[in-house]
């Protein structure tokens, strides 16, 4: 058997390396000249790093990621809404990561290129068009300049190439495209003094705008550390989605400014990071509806050209590298086209309802709904909004993710 992997992103390139471990042959075929180092931080959750840890990347996932130890909830105000420990610490078998999205698709990559070899990443290859008949998919791809440069053949085709897919537009040619509800995500990263444990994330904030910060990676002295931070706030009003090339570009203070007033965060001075930062990124809170189907005969769908969703709750990056185990597995067992239809029904139900979850703020509406109860405060979180309340919206979001621990499922 022999697999097209379109986009070289983390869940394409995941499912290269559960393919190669399960003795399926496969190629990535990405349309950037060179897959580089972009982004900024992100968490990766146990049941997502348990899928890693089983290809091997353990060892190379700590050398450059932080293990969460803790994360906190916090009104604008900066008290304490909930708390809980993460990964190892709240029962896990493997840690949570806080990492450079960059770092984590190098690491992939570079197993990738060890196990598979290069001929096996092709960069430069934008895919123009495609087609499948009973005894396999045909693919062809131009570079950059539009020239049609490579033809390939395979069983099957896996669009693993992001919310602006060019395999899912192919297969829903009418959708049109994704739907913004007007807020924005700014994020940044820099070296900063630790706080707390040096391994604690702290989200706080309202219904209007939210406050992010974690550490990342190890800074140049034991007293710093890589430390990311992201607001999400108001900026349009949803009437039209941002054109694609806005998707990723340098933000503004005087659109920043507004949506960080107002904030408290006591543990560590979250405005001076943000105004130290030189140069942070804009991205529209943007996502599609759940689709009905994924698989079309021998071509399916995968990570962000599945199901793409707001980044809340830490779950895209996770949720590919569950969707390529899954249909690594329904590969290794059956024939292409009964697999990928096995794959579609394990992973589009639970996918769908996250999407969903996440349109209502996912775990971080805990925040929303005590700010609706008590907007001014409180003396005593539990007079506002129960410890039942709050962990059946924080810990049932986790239970629907598939990322509860043993035990603390709501």
């Amino acid at each position: 058997m022999k697999a097209i992997i379109v986009g070289g992103g983390i869940g394409g390139l995941t499912t290269a390396l559960m393919l190669d471990a399960r003795g399926i042959d496969c190629a990535v075929y990405e349309q950037t000249a060179a897959i580089q180092e972009l982004g900024v931080g992100i968490n990766v959750l146990p049941h997502a790093i348990r899928e890693l840890a089983a290809v091997g990347l353990m060892e190379r996932l700590d050398e450059v990621a932080i293990r969460t130890y803790e994360l906190f909830y916090l009104n604008r105000h900066g008290q304490e809404v909930w708390r809980e420990p993460r990964g190892l610490d709240a029962g896990h078998d493997v840690p949570q990561f806080s990492i450079h999205r960059g770092r984590l698709q190098s690491v992939i990559l570079e197993a990738v290129l060890e196990r598979l070899g290069p001929a096996h990443v092709r960069t430069d290859r934008r895919l123009i068009a495609f087609a499948q008949d009973a005894a396999g998919v045909t693919a062809q791809f131009s570079d950059r300049s539009g020239a049609a440069v490579e033809t390939a053949q395979a069983d099957i085709l896996i669009g693993a190439d992001g919310i602006h897919s060019v395999v899912r537009r192919e297969l829903y040619p009418d959708e049109g495209g994704p739907i913004w509800n007007g807020l924005v995500l700014w994020r940044g990263a820099r070296e900063w003094p630790r706080f707390l444990t040096g391994r604690s994330m702290v989200i706080a904030g309202g219904l209007a705008s939210k406050m992010v910060v974690y550490p990342i990676a190890d800074g140049s002295t034991s007293e710093t550390a890589l430390t990311n931070w992201a607001v999400i706030g108001k900026l349009g009003d949803a009437a039209s989605v941002p054109a694609r090339e806005n998707w990723s570009r340098p933000g503004r203070w005087e659109d920043l400014a507004p949506n960080c007033a107002g904030i408290t965060m006591p543990h560590v001075d979250i405005h001076a990071l943000i105004r130290a930062t030189e140069t942070f990124w804009e991205y529209p809170l943007s996502d599609r509806d759940p689709l009905p189907r994924w698989s079309h005969g021998r071509v399916t769908l995968l990570g962000d050209a599945a199901h793409p969703m707001y980044p809340v709750g830490s779950n895209g990056a996770s949720q590919a590298i569950l969707d390529a185990r899954s249909l690594a597995d329904q590969l290794a067992k059956t024939d292409p086209v009964a697999a990928l239809t096995a794959y579609e029904a394990e992973r589009l139900p639970m996918t769908a309802d996250i999407v969903r979850s996440n349109r209502k703020g996912g775990p971080e509406g805990v925040i929303d709904v005590v700010e609706e109860l008590a907007p001014d405060g409180f003396a005593d979180v539990e007079a506002v909004l129960s410890y039942a309340e709050r962990e059946a919206i924080v810990r049932g979001y986790a239970q629907r993710a598939g990322f509860a621990a043993k035990g603390r499922a709501a």
